[in-house]
């Protein structure tokens, strides 16, 4: 008797391989489709946390403002707060904190004037070694990608004003509003609170 041997013709063949190779492909996509998704899940995390970073540094800083006048590199006499919307010549806040560490009990002041700038699309910060007459140290870089940084400050009447133009030069905010717009992302509002500074004097 003559055995009858089976197997999978050459049609069948070709379609379990079709079948094989479209199940590849679409896990090599969902692979794909997962590792990108991770990787832009990464890229916001990231940037929220330098959002945060560079908003942490700021309520520091904000939260030690002293009514200290200061002298600049040139001499003259520097407002104890001040801001500035002109460009990139100038930064967009100025100010003296205290509380600055000092653990390498170095023969140096408490006080720390700091300055904010937007330059090159970039929120940097600069500090001073000293108050009065000092250059600058190198600034830091917060964020990038910066369109825009709108200010407002709260008076001690609890109004908002657009720019802050002091009646005494020691006089300061209570507190300051940010709003930063990035490329390509939705505007974030800040807001901190201010050191306490001197009452305004107020005419008669």
């Amino acid at each position: 008797m003559r055995q009858t041997q089976s197997g999978f013709t050459l049609i069948e063949l070709l379609v379990a391989l079709t079948i094989f190779a479209m199940l590849a492909a679409a896990g090599v996509m969902l692979l794909g489709n997962g590792v990108s998704a991770q990787a832009q899940i990464k890229l916001r995390l990231d940037d929220m946390a330098a959002v945060q970073r560079a908003g942490g540094a700021l309520a520091a800083d904000l939260g030690q403002a002293v009514p200290r006048i200061s002298r600049t590199e040139a001499g003259t006499l520097a407002p104890a707060f001040w801001s500035h919307r002109e460009g990139e010549s100038l930064p967009i806040l100025q100010f003296v904190r205290g509380g600055w560490d000092n653990l390498g009990d170095l023969p140096r002041p408490s006080l720390q004037k700091v300055e904010y700038w937007v330059r090159q699309g970039r929120l940097e910060r600069r500090t001073y070694a000293q108050v009065d007459g000092a250059a600058g140290d190198d600034p830091a870089a917060l964020l990038d990608h910066v369109e825009d940084i709108a200010l407002r400050f709260r008076d001690a009447r609890g109004d908002w004003r657009e720019e802050w133009t002091p009646t005494q030069p020691d006089l300061m905010p209570r507190a300051v509003e940010m709003v930063v717009t990035r490329t390509g992302e939705p505007p974030v509002t800040l807001r901190f609170t201010v050191g306490p500074g001197p009452a305004e004097k107020l005419d008669g």
